[in-house]
């Protein structure tokens, strides 16, 4: 009677068994992240047609997520970045409000250019935090302070690892005091234009 009680507890034991020798190794988690510095990397480039006069020739390029929130400033012009928003404070003002705090104004600082030339510049795919960016939809931002208070606003949508993208421009348009408003036919409106980013990752392959 003993024999028949225990039996069936040593067969299971022994299934169990059978079962753990059996079992495949569990495949490794794909990865969420990009390559970091010196891998792949995001070009953002546009025409620029300096301007005359005060006011103008500002402009800082960025990239943010879907909700708006800052993940890398690209670059900001000199004087901009090196505290120039303070005693101008309509100077590429929306990247000042979303970077202050967050970017090394220094790091990004860029030298205006002193003649028409398109300007480039790059992301390596790391946040401010030297983090690596999970793959997903970004918006990259270009912002140009045309003169005083008007300026424009160039946006684009892209996926990492995915096809390059044409920015389109939204304008900005507002005068105070003796500073009139702009429109669009105005020739600072011609500062920025044909801005695209191209995702080399994906191009390369």
């Amino acid at each position: 009677m003993k024999i028949k009680r225990i039996a069936p507890a040593m067969l299971a034991l022994l299934l169990l068994l059978f079962a753990a020798c059996t079992k495949q190794p569990a495949a490794p988690a794909p990865t969420t992240q990009l390559p970091g510095p010196g891998g792949p990397s995001l070009t953002v480039s546009f025409d620029y047609a300096k301007q005359s006069g005060t006011a103008s020739n500002q402009f800082a390029v960025w990239i943010e997520d879907m909700d708006g929130k800052l993940v890398k400033t690209l670059c900001a012009t000199e004087f901009t970045a090196k505290g120039g928003y303070k005693n101008r404070p309509d100077s590429i003002a929306v990247w000042v409000s979303k970077a202050m705090g967050v970017s090394d104004f220094d790091a990004v600082a860029t030298a205006t250019p002193k003649r028409d030339t398109t300007f480039t510049c790059t992301w390596d795919f790391m946040d401010e935090t030297g983090m690596p960016a999970v793959p997903g939809t970004y918006r990259f931002v270009v912002e140009g302070t045309l003169r005083w208070k008007n300026y424009v606003l160039y946006t684009g949508l892209l996926e990492i690892a995915g096809e390059s993208v044409q920015g389109a421009p939204e304008f900005f348009f507002a005068g105070e005091g003796r500073q009139p408003a702009l429109d669009e036919g105005a020739p600072e409106c011609g500062m920025i234009t044909n801005v695209r980013a191209v995702d080399k990752w994906h191009n390369a392959n």
